[in-house]
């Protein structure tokens, strides 16, 4: 059960510290703040804006003022950069809702799959999101999930196409209006803005 820690007896914890067993001895050990990881991905992604972002396709591309700046006019534009990916699914780990970007990218890493490949990514896409059991199961009504794992039987191209356009608007009207007004992005936005300005 989360927030207790079995011994020779029991000890609750508040939120504000996290103990540690050692040796029959119980240390407290603080805990990060909420948000920490999230920083740290931050301070990963740019640690220093002048050298630029390594991409996966080993271009040196730089992380721009305006480049985030622009993930504020859409969701479409905050997923088509690697960089606002990146960032957006940490905001989402924080949230405790990752899935819903993961499902959305790998749906569309399905769409470019090649035929003879489709059946075995629809399975592994259909047991990890879709299935009611699945370990990062999406959040979509019963007869979507029962008709996306239909179509993940015999599939097509766009045998997800219409959990992911639920999961995508999910997304633009919960996640990503909170995302913009998250100190993460606009910590983000700040340090980005200062540095142009240098």
């Amino acid at each position: 059960m989360p927030g207790f820690f079995f011994s020779n007896n029991m000890t609750e914890l508040n939120g504000k510290e996290d103990y540690k067993l050692a040796e029959g001895r119980i240390y407290k050990k603080k805990q990060k703040p909420f948000g920490a990881d999230l920083k740290n991905y931050l301070k990963c992604m740019v640690p220093h804006i002048e050298s630029g972002i390594k991409t996966s396709n080993s271009r040196n591309v730089r992380l721009s003022a305006e480049e985030v700046i622009q993930w504020s006019q859409s969701l479409e534009k905050l997923l088509a950069s690697q960089s606002g990916q990146g960032v957006f699914r940490e905001f989402l780990k924080s949230e405790f809702s990752e899935e819903n970007i993961e499902f959305w990218l790998a749906c569309e890493d399905y769409k470019k799959t090649k035929s003879d490949h489709l059946h075995g990514k629809a399975e592994r896409i259909y047991e990890e999101f879709v299935q009611s059991d699945a370990i990062k199961q999406i959040n979509i009504d019963y007869q979507m999930r029962e008709a996306t794992a239909k179509r993940a039987q015999d599939p097509t191209h766009t045998s997800f196409d219409e959990a992911q356009k639920t999961v995508y608007i999910l997304m633009e009207r919960d996640s990503y209006p909170r995302f913009l007004k998250s100190k993460a992005y606009l910590n983000l936005l700040t340090q980005l803005q200062t540095n142009t300005s240098k």
